[in-house]
């Protein structure tokens, strides 16, 4: 089985060095790449989605990203444990209709001992915005080092 450092038990550095690499693949678009950082048989629970195993992970985001255009995310160390990391983020998209959204949220993960998300659970909600709204204004893809997190953005 292939592993993704860093490894639990988690410290704080290590902690959001996971964070980091979970926010820049998602950033990323790539619903393969984001789903090799989950374990084969992975739990999620996702609004009101429950995807089982990479597969349907996989199926899930390609969905979601057909609709969620100009995606960009950040992602925030709320807490951490032993294998176990709570995040606070927020992603601004656009709908299909051109309307702008931020959504914003929590989610706890759970590591196996490779480094694999074996659990996660995400409670999201999703705010209308004008597109002179927008906060999260870098190009597509990573967020660049440097850019404001959520606290400093006051979100």
């Amino acid at each position: 089985m292939s592993k993704r450092p860093p490894l639990p038990p988690f410290t704080k550095e290590t902690a959001i060095q996971k964070i980091r690499l979970a926010e820049d693949a998602w950033n990323s678009g790539d619903p393969e790449k984001v789903s090799l950082a989950y374990t084969i048989d992975s739990t999620w629970q996702n609004r009101v989605a429950f995807p089982k195993g990479r597969r349907e992970i996989k199926s899930f985001l390609t969905e979601k990203w057909s609709r969620e255009h100009q995606y960009r995310l950040i992602k925030e160390l709320w807490a951490f444990t032993d294998n176990r990391i709570s995040v606070r983020f927020a992603y601004e998209w656009q709908g299909n209709d051109g309307a702008w959204f931020r959504s914003f949220g929590n989610e706890n993960w759970e590591f196996d001992a490779n480094g694999l998300m074996q659990t996660r659970f995400a409670s999201i909600n999703d705010l209308p915005i004008a597109e002179s709204a927008r906060k999260f204004l870098w190009p597509q893809g990573a967020r660049p080092i440097g850019h404001p997190g959520l606290s400093d953005l006051g979100l």
